[in-house]
């Protein structure tokens, strides 16, 4: 915008310089004409009353006292007789041009434009007679240089005074475009900020009338999603919690009323017992995805106020998953799933991390591939690649499509061949989550050989931010 009105400011400029500079020399070229258009008449004059007189005396004395003052020559030729001074002289072809123009009574009375940079001197001529016959003519000598130091003076002048107003209206075009750019600029800045964090901003109202209703409108309607979205986080946490007391007692009902009729409890008890296990887990991982969510929302405006994990101590993430190991090698067992663990050698393993969330992710992939893949081996890998350290979790299981592996971190979302196992469709989202909010990523893809490979990528220590704080 200010490269647009900075140039539309500078040809107006130009424009405005060029007229005044041709101004200026017209005027002084007029003037320069007139001056010496007086003095041409006045010696036409002479002349006519020394041709009346047949004495040229007095003429020619006028023509010595006008070449001493000005410098400039004058040829006069009356009848037969050709009087000069100065430096002009009546053999020059442009003198001799001008007077047989004269002779035939055409007249040379226009001086051209005057420029600063010309050189030489031009010639005005006139004839006179009487009314059948041409008696005479005066050449006159015309030195433009005075005017010509005029020109270039003027023309200094308008070029200095359009300089600074090119300055000056540069400066107001970019205080405008400033004016008119900065609120756009803050809302811009305001609306990536909300998409990153969620977190609302109240922006200064200034600039034109139109943007400051606009920045109004984004600060209320900032507010609004917000609470919106806080609400029904609040709403959805709450629900959760609630429900758990009915069930609980809803859970104690059905266990005493297992206990009162013994081996002789219908199917319909253990049904009610297999849905009410369904609602517990479904409750749980609805509130471990509201927390997760809130994390990353957490970390999120961390990051935007360069803090990014600076809470977060470095840790060594070999003693987590270790532990993790250990507590799903017995459900390992018990299906008959061979469990694996390999370490990288030499390398360093450290990260930045929540130490606790990172055993929720681990333990949440485990227990996914020993959901959906048990009889077959899976594998717990932990490496540095490329500064970044890679916890892998590898099933030989049925595996994802590619459709489907687009689909896998949706909230309750399932494949259509694995409905008929238990499960709540949120898992790997709460794992996305919190490896979000830990800045760590979580990739599907379709292991060589079949089933799934799923990774959880990490910076390493040394390119995290100086850790602070505790785990």
């Amino acid at each position: 915008m200010l490269g647009v009105l900075g140039a539309l400011l500078a040809i107006l400029v130009a424009v405005l310089c060029v007229v005044l500079l041709q101004s200026v020399s017209r005027a002084a070229t007029q003037d320069l004409q007139f001056s010496r258009l007086d003095s041409l008449n006045r010696f036409v004059q002479l002349a006519m009353e020394a041709e009346a007189e047949s004495d040229h005396d007095r003429l020619l004395t006028e023509m010595r006292s006008y070449s001493r003052l000005f410098g400039e020559g004058i040829v006069v030729r009356v009848g037969n007789e050709v009087l000069d001074t100065g430096e002009l002289d009546a053999t020059d072809p442009a003198v001799a041009r001008a007077l047989r123009n004269a002779g035939v009574n055409l007249a040379h009375t226009e001086l051209p434009t005057v420029n600063p940079f010309g050189t030489g001197s031009e010639l005005l001529s006139r004839p006179f007679g009487n009314s059948s016959q041409v008696l005479g003519a005066v050449v006159l000598e015309v030195n433009p240089q005075t005017a010509r130091q005029k020109v270039l003076a003027g023309w200094l002048a308008v070029v200095g005074t359009a300089l600074v107003a090119t300055v000056i209206l540069v400066g107001l075009a970019w205080w405008v475009t400033t004016w008119v750019l900065r609120p756009i600029h803050r809302l811009n800045v305001a609306v990536q900020e909300f998409a990153s964090t969620g977190t609302p901003k109240r922006l200064p109202e200034d600039g034109p009338p139109e943007l400051r209703q606009l920045q109004r409108s984004f600060s209320s309607m900032s507010a609004v999603v917000t609470e919106s979205l806080e609400a029904q986080r609040e709403l959805i946490a709450e629900t959760s919690h609630q429900l758990r007391n009915p069930i609980a007692a809803l859970r104690l009902r059905v266990d005493l009323l297992k206990l009162k009729l013994g081996n002789s409890a219908p199917e319909a008890i253990e049904a009610v017992e297999h849905e009410l296990g369904s609602v517990e887990r479904l409750l749980a991982s609805v509130l471990r995805l509201a927390s997760a969510e809130h994390r990353a929302s957490e970390r999120a405006a961390h990051q935007d106020a360069g803090t990014g994990l600076e809470t977060y101590a470095t840790i060594d993430p070999v003693e987590v998953l270790t532990e993790e190991f250990d507590r799903v090698c017995s459900r390992a067992r018990a299906l008959d799933t061979p469990l694996r663990m390999k370490v990288a050698d030499g390398a360093d393993l450290r990260l930045s991390c929540n130490g606790f969330e990172l055993a929720q992710m681990v333990g949440e992939l485990l227990a996914n591939a020993l959901k959906y893949a048990h009889g077959a081996p899976v594998d717990l890998a932990l490496e540095n690649r490329d500064g970044q350290v890679l916890i892998t979790v590898r099933d030989r299981g049925p595996g994802l499509g590619p459709e489907e592996l687009k689909n896998a971190g949706r909230r309750f979302w399932r494949g259509s061949e694995h409905r008929s196992i238990e499960g709540t469709g949120l898992g790997l989202t709460i794992v996305g989550r919190l490896a979000e909010a830990n800045r760590g990523t979580l990739e599907l893809a379709a292991a060589a050989g079949g089933g799934l490979l799923a990774t959880l990528r990490f910076p390493a220590a040394d390119s995290s931010p100086e850790p602070k704080g505790q785990a």
